[in-house]
């Protein structure tokens, strides 16, 4: 049993069927209006067309999801209140302390600070790898409350970035939990790979997750972790070093899909 399951759903006025795996995860959708099926790895390719045989309507085109169309990206000349791309990092932060500041005088450091501190950190590192065909968007709002903190989209593929705030401590990682200094733990590598799940629906591409820790005393992982890669602010320009997945024009297409507001609002 490949333990894949189909589930239909409505996308933009069209229905799909999404195939999931066991924990939810998507790995491929059929639009049966296309007749393709859209792989997010080949490494399923085949458990995914016997699952799908049932729901299959004569041939279709396997492989993996098409760059956007010219129509499509005309749908992309946005205004500036839906264009995510000139949000800073950690802008979700830096609204809501313009709002609400907190009290003058506390016992403790406000955590808002700190997470904000650490996205500013990565974020400038980020920043730094623009060019070259690389682009960065931060503090992308989702429904429900939530954001992605970092997107960074180039050659070496899709990759979503959550930031820890780790100055001076020791920062522990047990897959899937997460444990900064004498904090309590947290099974934080999971709302990582939520986060790169979330992306990867909206963007209709694969997306790598990845846990940037700033500015930690030491920083141990127990066993590489399932699928999430785990640097430090530091050797974020790691990720620009890798091998050429996307050729420039699709580079550009999910660039411009992913500074549209409207792109996150249903996922």
């Amino acid at each position: 049993m490949s333990g894949l399951r189909v589930i239909p759903s409505w996308r933009h006025g069209q229905e799909r069927l999404y195939v999931c795996l066991a924990d939810g995860r998507n790995v491929a959708w059929y639009d049966r209006e296309a007749a393709r099926v859209n792989l997010l790895s080949e490494d399923r390719r085949e458990d995914v067309l016997d699952v799908l045989g049932p729901f299959l309507s004569g041939p279709v085109t396997v492989g993996p999801p098409p760059v956007p169309t010219p129509a499509e990206l005309a749908r992309l000349t946005l205004h500036p209140d839906d264009d995510l791309a000139p949000n800073r990092p950690g802008e979700a932060l830096v609204i809501a302390l313009d709002r609400d500041p907190g009290p003058a005088h506390r016992l403790r450091p406000d955590p808002r600070r700190r997470a904000l501190a650490a996205e500013q950190a990565v974020g400038e590192a980020l920043d730094q790898l623009e060019g070259a065909g690389w682009h960065t968007l931060h503090s992308i709002p989702l429904p429900g409350g939530d954001r992605i903190h970092h997107l960074l989209i180039g050659p070496g593929g899709l990759f979503c970035l959550r930031t820890l705030y780790g100055r001076k401590q020791r920062v522990l990682i047990a897959d899937p939990m997460v444990t900064v200094g004498r904090h309590e733990s947290h099974p934080l590598l999971r709302r990582v790979r939520a986060d790169a799940d979330r992306a990867s629906y909206a963007l209709t591409a694969e997306v790598h997750p990845v846990l940037a820790v700033s500015g930690p005393a030491d920083l141990d992982v127990m066993a590489p972790p399932r699928e999430v890669r785990i640097l430090q602010d530091t050797d974020l320009a790691s990720l620009v070093r890798l091998g050429g997945v996307l050729k420039p024009a699709d580079v550009e297409a999910l660039h411009a899909m992913a500074r549209d507001r409207y792109t996150w609002s249903r996922v």
